[in-house]
């Protein structure tokens, strides 16, 4: 198909008919894989598509597509036989502790109380922020932090109060202590 440059899309499109068949037929054994072999197929003649003025003038147009697939097979396999060798070779994965009974107790609770009251309970208690601290994070007052504080503590101690050690050992699963 050597020729003067001037090949358009119609001849792409007949190139592409007459030999992608035997392309993929061609590439299935050295993908092993029949979905593998479409795919750089496709790949290889989408490349050929964009250079096409290039590649009609090249000696065997079908030597430039199976050369480019070809390629392509090669480089998938480095990316899949590096992904995997990163994959054995990465740090074993920690062991997740499990949750103290009490930890999940406290975030249930947490879940029933107002949005404003769970937030500044997280924010003082868990995160250990001072009080001045959240209600400049939460664009509340002082006050109003502090009245939130004593309203959530109140109903985190009526919603505790049911599950026995929990309702008795609050302080542990905090890490700072009262900052009113």
């Amino acid at each position: 198909m050597a020729g003067d440059g001037t090949r358009s899309p119609v001849d792409f499109d007949a190139f592409y008919a007459a030999t992608a068949p035997a392309m993929v037929r061609a590439l299935v054994p050295l993908t092993g894989d029949l979905a593998e072999a479409e795919d750089v197929a496709q790949e290889a003649y989408e490349r050929a598509w964009l250079r096409w003025s290039t590649v009609s003038d090249c000696s065997s147009p079908e030597a430039w597509v199976r050369t480019v697939a070809r390629r392509l097979a090669v480089s998938r396999w480095r990316r899949v036989r590096n992904a995997s060798t990163a994959w054995v070779r990465r740090t074993p994965a920690r062991a997740v502790p499990a949750l103290d009974p009490g930890y999940l107790a406290l975030i249930t609770a947490l879940h029933q109380l107002p949005p404003k009251q769970r937030e500044a309970i997280v924010l003082h208690h868990l995160v250990d922020l001072p009080v001045e601290q959240v209600a400049a994070e939460t664009g509340s007052s002082v006050s109003a932090v502090k009245k939130q504080l004593t309203r959530g503590r109140s109903a985190l101690a009526v919603l505790l109060a049911d599950d026995g050690p929990v309702a008795a050992e609050p302080a542990d699963l905090t890490p700072g202590k009262d900052k009113r």
